[in-house]
This record gives structure tokens, C-alpha cells and sequence, in this order.
């Protein structure tokens, strides 16, 4: 029995959306979560953008795929999301 099975995810825990980067790994996705901040002195909007690396136990998801993540317990020594569902498929992807 896998250690990972059981990942038990809080009701109250963090969720976050945003896009599948990279599914070059198995069972392991880059997403990228892209958001605009206000410059403290200038007022100009700059583009941030934060990568995860997220569990994806079903391999359920493509390179382009928008898909909701949520925060769990760590799983290894960068991943410490997990991947609930695929909210929207990539154009061309099957």
C-alpha cells in the first residue's frame, strides 16, 4: 500500500486554479499560477507568477489544461499540492 493514497485534504485548505506547464514527470505537474500585482510606488501593474509542483495521481492532466489544485501535506521535497480536478481541457489536447 502506497504511502499516498491516503493524502487527506482539509475542507478549509487553500485552492488554488491555474495552468499545467509541464507533464513531463509521472504523477507530477508544473502548474503556473499567473497574477498581476500594483507597483508600491508606480502604480504600474507587473505580472507575477508562482509554479507548482503538484500530485497528480491519475495522470490526468495535459500541458495546457486549466486545473484546480489544493494545498495538502508534503508528499516529497517540492510537491505539497495536490491536483482535484481538471476544470477546463487545453484546445487540441485529448
Amino acid at each position: 500500500m502506497s504511502h499516498l493514497t491516503d493524502i487527506a485534504i482539509h475542507e478549509n485548505a487553500p485552492r488554488r486554479i491555474g495552468i499545467v506547464e509541464s507533464d513531463a514527470r509521472d504523477k507530477t505537474r508544473k502548474v503556473v499560477i499567473a497574477f498581476s500585482v500594483r507597483h508600491p510606488k508606480y502604480g504600474k501593474y507587473i505580472k507575477r507568477r508562482t509554479v507548482l509542483q503538484v500530485h497528480d495521481a491519475e495522470n490526468a492532466s495535459h500541458k495546457g489544461d486549466r486545473v484546480e489544485v489544493v494545498e495538502c501535506r508534503p508528499i516529497s521535497k517540492t510537491k505539497s499540492w495536490v491536483l482535484t480536478r481538471v476544470v477546463e481541457k487545453a484546445i487540441g489536447s485529448v
